[in-house]
């Protein structure tokens, strides 16, 4: 629950921004413990003005095109014959954790991520029930996912070629540094002062150690 600003979350979320304002579709990618979601959250829920409204779901091993096609549905307005987006003068920001989470089928598609493919490079999907097209408008896409390894798949170059792919690098030591001795020293505050001077030490030990 404690967010410490380190200097790569500035940088990463000063990219993001530029990107989503620019009507980028961004794709955040690095190993887990890279603050890639709580960066992403944090940002469109505290740094966006109203203009932009953001909705924020994730993929699964299992999320089907059709759970991810529902959940998009459901929260567009009709804004004129086959065409849907937020309400007027307001923009969607969809977030999607977990984007290369989804089980590859036989012939290499994952489906849910097919259809937001789609949502980007064609502007819109089929109705599941009566076939017809729908035009999706103003919506931006931001996707975050770790490395491919341990039930993560690589995504198709038909997906990648219409995002800008951002990459979270590993914290350097000052960072790690900052954030931990920022947890540890809400912790501490509590007990003796002499112990809570102990914790830039503590931290730097267990970092020698690891």
């Amino acid at each position: 629950e404690l967010v410490v600003p380190t200097k790569d979350a500035i940088r990463n979320t000063y990219l993001i921004d530029k990107l989503v304002r620019n009507n980028y579709h961004v794709s955040v990618v690095g190993p887990t413990g890279t603050g890639k979601t709580l960066t992403i959250e944090e940002y469109l829920t505290k740094a966006m003005e109203s203009k932009y409204v953001p909705l924020m779901t994730s993929f699964s091993a299992q999320t089907s095109a059709f759970q991810c096609m529902t959940f998009l549905d459901s929260k567009m307005e009709k804004r004129k014959k086959g065409v849907f987006g937020p309400s007027a003068g307001k923009k969607f920001v969809v977030f999607i954790d977990d984007f290369n989470m989804p089980k590859v089928e036989e012939y290499g598609a994952q489906p849910p991520v097919e259809m937001i493919r789609q949502a980007i490079g064609l502007g819109g999907w089929y109705d599941a029930e009566t076939l017809d097209w729908k035009s999706v408008i103003d919506c931006v896409y931001v996707t975050s996912m770790g490395n491919p390894t341990g039930g993560r798949n690589p995504i198709t170059s038909r997906q990648k070629r219409l995002m800008s792919i951002l990459s979270f690098a590993e914290m350097d030591e000052a960072s790690q540094l900052q954030i931990f001795s920022n947890i540890l020293g809400q912790f501490l505050k509590d007990f003796d002062p002499s112990i809570g001077r102990t914790t830039e030490n503590i931290i730097s030990a267990t970092q020698k150690l690891f």
